[in-house]
């Protein structure tokens, strides 16, 4: 048995979308498929979500439709030991103007929401429905196969189905993923009456506050954690390394219990009872680890193109991922307007090089080699930090230390070099623009 459309979008998350909604805008024929019960169903996930021009304009009035949580106007990024904290906070009171310039959403509401935009648009949602490889006719792929064995068949297939894309893998446009470049997020949400959990972060209507963790959050393994609140609710969870996780014989949910119980983050989370949990795949190889973004008859987007941006400060993937499947989405419609799915596709590469989107990781092309690889940086300067605080603030030294003599005497006493730390701060620095 066989069907045909326009066009095949292979999972409905933010990426496959954003693509089918434009697509069915269209006015053409286009498939949406998830695998799960309803799109969302498989991402237990809190994030935060940026670039808010972009939402406005592949969905007008956004901030009033979409289910978001709160509106971000705080910013914390901590160094963390066993016993200590050292925290980066950043207050933006203008973010609580209109527009909004970030978010923090939970995956499971937002991607259901994004989904029915498609269909709103015309798009036919198909959920529980596997996709498992493509179809290729003469060197073009026209369709793809289902777990069941059905094919569906279509002139142009966008892949958006996640960080393993069995489409992407299956047109030879990408390889299975590599332990040293992906990492596994693992999630809880859990919930807190909305009075405690404003009063307990010191939020007012519907603000809202974001955390990135680095240090002892992923124990051995690379990796960091991360906070986020929402309307009723926090979002937890850690981020680490798959190799490292392997080499160090570390379970993730191991870790992310031991992040909850730390003695700066347990008060936080104090009275909360765990709604749901979950794990998600997060391709972190950077530019250099990208998927050959098309083929004739297909295109690659999201999550499984490998748009994951990891800085340290910032965790971004959601906006690549609306970005990329809009732009797949316009050059689809395009290619079915001139009945040529091969060299037309071409031009979604250079719709992403126009936006800024391929320069950003062409030009961050060494974050992962420097950061999220960085051995020092992700265990032993956050203990190095901590305890220059400590150091600094511990008045029974006498004399009182001056600054510079502490921070070589904190050095000396840690298992860092000095010249390992100048050759880290200028790899990082330059990756980061600096």
């Amino acid at each position: 048995m066989s069907r045909s459309f326009d066009a095949i979008v292979v999972g409905a998350g933010p990426a496959g979308s954003a693509a089918a909604k434009i697509i069915a805008r269209g006015g053409a024929e286009v498939a949406l498929l998830e695998r799960g019960l309803f799109p969302g169903a498989k991402n237990v996930s809190g994030a935060a979500l940026y670039d808010t021009a972009l939402l406005e304009k592949l969905y007008p009035g956004f901030y009033r439709e979409a289910p978001v949580e709160r509106y971000l106007t705080r910013k914390n990024l901590g160094f963390i030991t066993e016993q200590q904290l050292l925290s980066i906070a950043y207050h933006d009171d203008n973010k609580s103007n209109l527009p909004y310039k970030g978010y923090s959403i939970q995956r499971g509401r937002l991607d259901r929401w994004l989904a029915q935009q498609a269909v709103n648009a015309g798009a036919h949602l198909f959920t529980q429905t596997l996709a498992t490889e493509v179809i290729k006719q003469n060197n073009q792929i026209t369709g793809i196969v289902l777990e069941n064995g059905e094919r569906l068949n279509a002139p142009l297939v966008i892949a958006a189905d996640g960080a393993n894309s069995l489409l992407a893998r299956s047109a030879g446009l990408k390889k299975a993923p590599h332990a040293e470049t992906t990492s596994l997020g693992v999630k809880e949400i859990i919930a807190l009456p909305q009075k405690i959990l404003e009063e307990r972060f010191q939020l007012k209507g519907n603000e809202g506050a974001s955390y990135e963790f680095v240090g002892m959050v992923s124990g051995l393994a690379n990796g960091g954690g991360f906070l986020y609140t929402n309307r009723d609710s926090i979002s937890i969870g850690i981020v680490a390394q798959l190799s490292t996780l392997q080499q160090h014989g570390l379970r993730p949910y191991d870790l992310l219990e031991s992040f909850k119980e730390h003695p700066a983050i347990a008060p936080l989370l104090r009275e909360g009872k765990t709604r749901e949990y979950g794990a998600h795949l997060i391709p972190e190889g950077g530019f250099k680890e990208l998927s050959r973004l098309t083929a004739p008859g297909i295109m690659v987007a999201g999550d499984a193109a490998g748009f994951v941006m990891v800085t340290g400060y910032l965790l971004l993937g959601i906006n690549y991922a609306l970005e990329s499947g809009m732009l797949a989405g316009e050059t689809a419609l395009e290619a079915l307007q001139n009945r040529e799915y091969s060299h037309s596709l071409q031009n979604y590469k250079n719709k992403l090089t126009q936006c800024g989107l391929l320069k950003t990781f062409s030009s961050m092309r060494g974050l992962p080699k420097n950061l999220v690889n960085n051995v020092n940086l992700q265990n032993r300067y956050p203990q190095l930090i901590c305890d220059i605080m400590h150091n600094l603030y511990n008045v029974e030294t006498k004399p009182l230390p001056k600054m510079l003599p502490l921070l070589w005497r904190s050095l000396q006493h840690s298992d860092i070099k000095l010249g390992s730390l100048l050759l880290d701060l200028i790899k990082i620095g330059g990756s980061l623009g600096i």
